[in-house]
């Protein structure tokens, strides 16, 4: 199976899980720009499960959508397990969903460093009423590659996540 059928079939399932159990998805997304909020539109009937995404790729709407602080992007930087947890539960806040997911990462083909090469991606997650879960990455290839990559892991995150 391709990634664009995995991404396809895993939105459906997500779905469908989301529907059984009553819960509402809202994303928060800066180096994937969109996408995991647009992979799960793509699916028919996706809107009683689908709150809002938002796309916050500077760290000014980080702050302005979000919530997340100045200083804990100053501290860590916006590619950070701190940050990505601030976006989800920031999502949380801003939202009706009672799930969100959020990614943060470097895509490339520039913007990496020796602490964080490009392909490193945050993936956080958060279910209403439990903690905040997050999961470092890194990927390889180029810049849309990484970012289906990307896709791909925040799905299963938000699986995972559903059915456990």
């Amino acid at each position: 199976m391709n990634i664009t059928n995995e991404i396809t079939t895993l939105s459906t399932e997500i779905l469908d899980l989301c529907r059984l159990k009553g819960l509402r998805i809202t994303t928060a997304e800066s180096c994937t720009g969109g996408l995991v909020i647009a992979a799960l539109t793509d699916i028919v009937g996706s809107s009683d499960v689908i709150d809002r995404g938002f796309i916050t790729y500077s760290n000014e709407s980080k702050c302005e959508m979000l919530g997340v602080r100045v200083e804990l992007l100053s501290l860590h930087g916006a590619v950070s397990a701190p940050v990505a947890s601030a976006m989800a539960e920031g999502a949380m806040n801003s939202s009706d969903a009672e799930l969100t997911v959020s990614i943060t990462g470097i895509a490339g083909p520039g913007g990496g460093t020796a602490d964080k090469p490009v392909g490193t991606v945050y993936i956080a997650t958060t279910l209403e009423n439990d903690r905040t879960l997050y999961q470092k990455y890194f990927f390889e290839g180029g810049r849309e590659s990484i970012r289906q990559q990307t896709v791909l892991a925040a799905l299963t995150s938000l699986k995972a996540r559903i059915t456990t």
